[in-house]
């Protein structure tokens, strides 16, 4: 990914620091399960079998792929994934049937993808990237929730991804909608006018048209990464070098994804 700016985030030696539980916090025991169930780890009772299918021989299981561990590295196979995209030559790994069926046990993605609904931008093809590879939340604008800022959370102090990236893109709906509205008076429906709240102090209004609507793109990825760089339990990975949060936008026409900070 041809990194348009320096990165702005540090690493700082790493520090360990104790935190008694919270009054009313999760009991260990249920956060073990919580955490088992979420990575695929927990062992299911016996049930009734719908459509059940015959009992197979499994496939032998293969070596694992050199999978990224730092945030850097992240960042070099996103990057070339999204240069095999861009160039016709994906590779589509990790779906044979011994990652398949590697997958059953445990999961190990390297990178947390917060990226727009958007048909066109599936994070897993633009990075050519396969199972267990990314673990990827996507909502309108990339705007944050409880549920949003919950799922990162897990990705980010659960699993231990080192990397998350805030993924816009070129000629967002959401934000061209947004702007229209705040341009117009007139209030979107339903749930909509939600997205448009969260995306509105984004609007760079410094510039017109269809330039506006680009530069609040750039905008809200800005504004959305810092929110979550400001997210206390994150900030704590991020000044301890286990993290790094960094802004992205894919190019609908070039295919290419580019750093924005």
């Amino acid at each position: 990914m041809n990194s348009q700016a320096t990165p702005h985030t540090a690493v700082h030696p790493q520090r360990t620091v104790s935190v008694a539980p919270a009054p009313g916090a999760t009991p260990p025991a249920r956060r073990s399960l919580l955490r088992a169930a979420l990575t695929g780890t927990a062992v299911l009772g016996t049930g009734l079998a719908i459509s059940a299918e015959p009992a197979v021989a499994a496939p032998p299981t293969a070596a694992p792929r050199n999978r990224p561990t730092t945030a850097e590295e992240a960042l070099r196979e996103l990057s070339a994934g999204n240069r095999r995209w861009r160039t016709f030559r994906q590779q589509h790994p990790d779906e044979s049937p011994a990652v398949r069926q590697s997958l059953t046990t445990s999961q190990h993605p390297f990178a947390l993808v917060l990226g727009c609904i958007d048909s066109r931008v599936p994070p897993e093809m633009v990075f050519d990237q396969g199972l267990g590879d990314l673990m990827t939340i996507r909502s309108g604008g990339q705007v944050l929730d409880e549920a949003v800022l919950g799922s990162l959370a897990y990705g980010v102090l659960e699993l231990g991804i080192p990397l998350l990236m805030v993924l816009g893109h070129q000629s967002c709906g959401a934000v061209k909608a947004t702007v229209q509205a705040d341009q117009s008076g007139e209030r979107l429906p339903a749930h909509i006018q939600y997205l448009a709240d969260q995306i509105t102090p984004a609007i760079d209004r410094g510039k017109v048209g269809d330039a506006r609507v680009d530069a609040t793109i750039d905008a809200n990825i800005r504004l959305i990464r810092a929110r979550l760089a400001a997210e206390p339990d994150l900030a704590a990975k991020v000044d301890s070098g286990a993290l790094s949060i960094v802004g992205a936008r894919y190019e609908l026409t070039t295919q290419r994804v580019h750093r924005v900070s």
